[in-house]
């Protein structure tokens, strides 16, 4: 276990990773889905991209194409010491996958990407959009490394919530007020490398959002209990869940 101080993380921002080739309609979805506007394209091969609320909002959800795998998804951890945080990862179990000047591409002993970026003032969250919002990264995780992977977390960001989720095989490690993206651990029931999809939350709402989602070009795979499972237009998983989109909480259960 590490002695160094855990260092705070001041935002956070959810990756939607998609294949090269499915990119631009991977934005054009997830842009209409959350009610934002696609930045200008930006990296070496154009393969980064913001999705930018209005109303004085700051962003907290990217685009990027990726070259290897189906795509998928992954958090950035905005800090003001990104030294501090990647030597932190590192002490507790990470890997550093890619060191960039100025941030710093990590995996989770698990193997999950996730990447430390420099805080750049972001605050104010944005708000619940069409009885939704996109704000937690469902890390799917083998059983073999689950215990670990749920220590490494829970030990790595200070100030956040670390618990045992609603079904045996969840753990949520939630951020504390005013940041708009929360960690969901997720158990799976077979061996096969770890990976990550994106949840949003619609409250009572998810059947009437998932009809918007099908009108936008998304398809149904799924649904259950308390969530339904969803594909997007670019060929990826993810769900909305019934939890409160204003709260990140399940639903009160009915008295009696």
């Amino acid at each position: 276990m590490s002695s160094r101080a855990p260092v705070p993380v001041r935002w956070t921002y959810a990756f939607v990773d998609r294949p090269a080739e499915r990119f631009r309609t991977a934005g054009a979805f997830w842009s209409a889905v959350t009610d934002t506007t696609l930045s200008g394209l930006r990296g070496e091969r154009e393969e980064f991209g913001t999705l930018l609320p209005g109303g004085g909002a700051d962003a907290c959800v990217k685009v990027q194409a990726v070259t290897d795998g189906h795509g998928g998804a992954h958090l950035d951890f905005a800090v003001e010491d990104v030294p501090g945080f990647t030597r932190a990862a590192t002490d507790l179990g990470a890997l550093t996958a890619a060191a960039h000047d100025g941030w710093t591409v990590l995996r989770s002993p698990a193997g999950q990407l996730f990447c430390a970026v420099p805080w750049q003032g972001e605050s104010v969250r944005p708000p619940v959009v069409g009885d939704s919002r996109l704000d937690q990264v469902c890390v799917d995780v083998p059983p073999s490394a689950y215990d670990a992977e749920v220590a490494f977390w829970s030990a790595l960001l200070p100030g956040w919530s670390a618990r045992p989720g609603s079904l045996p095989e969840f753990h949520v490690v939630a951020p504390p007020p005013g940041l708009p993206v929360r960690i969901l651990l997720q158990r799976l029931g077979e061996e096969r490398p770890v990976s990550a999809h994106l949840d949003l939350a619609c409250g009572s709402g998810i059947d009437a959002v998932r009809a918007r989602h099908e009108r936008l070009g998304a398809s149904l795979v799924a649904p259950a209990a308390h969530w339904t499972v969803m594909r997007d237009p670019a060929g990826a998983l993810y769900c909305l869940t019934g939890r409160d989109p204003r709260t990140g909480g399940l639903p009160a259960r009915p008295s009696g």
